[in-house]
């Protein structure tokens, strides 16, 4: 017997569903069982997602086999890298039952033998909906169907489950359609990380804390360093930096189990620079980000699969403690965070926002941070002196300087 909220989903017209969203959604909260699954996500998620570099036309079943493959084989599953996530265009359309269809030419062994093949390699496996009629790319969402897709999930082994913004309904509730989601998944009784990925439209780092594991706090990252595209209404982002900017002030919702999102990575895609994807990948660590990897595994350089792998770096954005960095300084071009660590280490990255080198003299005391803590240039692997005098150094355009500062 299909479950009461399918059961009205079903007879009642779509028109109505924003007004039945937060019904449902208020009535679930009543309920001992209305929750998110708690202990996932403590540090932020790591892994691969299919979109940045494979869109729609290039995902298919081979594509995440090789990737697995690749994840398990050339160090960053063993740094942390865990979910292999298919993003929009898997999905067709729905059976007589209401039941999704999995696009039989791009995955001829369906979904559940590819769940199956991740698992073997000791790795997760995650996969995309959408909270509105239609996904991004026009295929099948979840609208009306989130009890029958969240069972569907895990009877196929679903890990982590990232849900899209596109196509909503006017004036439908953000809260109440990932409460929702939410009470789904909860209900099919499988563990699933849950990403909100409604492009901080309405401010979810306000509401979500209770709801999903991670939430986008900006729009669409694009493989550019510096273009800002203008979006429909809300937050939008559109490049590194615009991303990036979008994070000022958010520091303060994010912790373990639930995290600021600023979308994934570039890195590896061939249009920044090697400072510019160093730069890229350093700051999401010190954001405390997802940091879910957007190329090529299969074919990526020595030179990306150096700062994908970096355990150092990583580790910052891994830290336990799960602090998101912050911004403490911005003077002509030259932008330094600082992000608490456990044990009382501290993360200091000092970014060249500019367009030429810039050298650096820095008294320490200029971000209160006293005398006598032992330094680490993380990147090179090298002790750099004591906080007791100034930080000096040269900085190449767009380039960062990452340190551990240690007592």
């Amino acid at each position: 017997m299909r479950s009461p909220t399918i059961f009205l989903s079903s007879i009642f017209s779509v028109t109505i569903l924003p007004a039945m969203l937060t019904c449902i959604a208020f009535f679930c909260a009543l309920s001992g069982n209305a929750q998110k699954f708690e202990g996932l996500a403590q540090t932020p998620p790591m892994g691969w997602n299919s979109w940045n570099k494979f869109a729609c036309d290039g995902v298919n079943e081979t594509v995440l086999r090789e990737t697995a493959d690749a994840m398990a084989a050339n160090g960053m599953q063993q740094v942390g890298y865990q979910y292999i996530v298919i993003d929009d265009c898997w999905q067709t359309g729905r059976d007589s039952a209401g039941n999704i269809i999995v696009d039989a030419s791009k995955f001829p062994h369906g979904i559940r033998a590819l769940a199956d093949y991740i698992h073997s390699k000791g790795l997760k496996f995650g996969i995309y909906t959408c909270a509105g009629t239609k996904t991004c790319a026009g295929r099948p969402a979840s609208l009306g169907y989130e009890f029958q897709d969240a069972r569907q999930y895990a009877a196929w082994g679903v890990d982590y489950l990232k849900e899209d913004w596109c196509n909503v309904l006017p004036n439908q509730n953000a809260e109440a359609s990932y409460t929702l989601m939410r009470d789904a998944l909860y209900k099919a009784g499988r563990p699933v990380v849950l990403s909100l990925c409604e492009w901080g439209s309405h401010k979810p780092w306000h509401w979500a804390t209770n709801i999903g594991h991670l939430w986008r706090s900006c729009g669409d990252i694009g493989n550019n360093w510096s273009y800002q595209e203008a979006g429909d209404g809300g937050i939008y982002g559109g490049s590194v930096i615009s991303n990036l900017d979008l994070q000022r002030g958010l520091e303060q919702y994010a912790g373990p189990g639930h995290w600021n999102d600023p979308d994934m990575l570039e890195v590896g895609n061939g249009v920044l620079s090697p400072d510019e994807e160093r730069s890229h990948f350093t700051l999401w660590c010190m954001l405390a980000a997802p940091l879910m990897a957007g190329n090529d595994l299969r074919t990526m350089s020595a030179a990306t699969k150096a700062i994908l792998t970096n355990k150092d770096v990583i580790a910052i954005d891994q830290d336990p403690l799960g602090k998101q960095g912050y911004d403490v300084y911005y003077r002509d071009d030259l932008e330094v965070f600082v992000k608490p660590l456990q044990h009382g280490d501290t993360a200091v990255c000092l970014f060249n926002r500019g367009d030429e080198p810039k050298k650096v003299d820095l008294p320490w005391s200029t971000f209160h941070i006293g005398s006598g803590r032992t330094i680490r240039d993380v990147w090179r692997g090298q002790a750099q002196g004591t906080t007791s005098s100034s930080f000096r150094g040269e900085i190449a355009k767009h380039a960062v300087i990452l340190l551990r500062l240690s007592k």
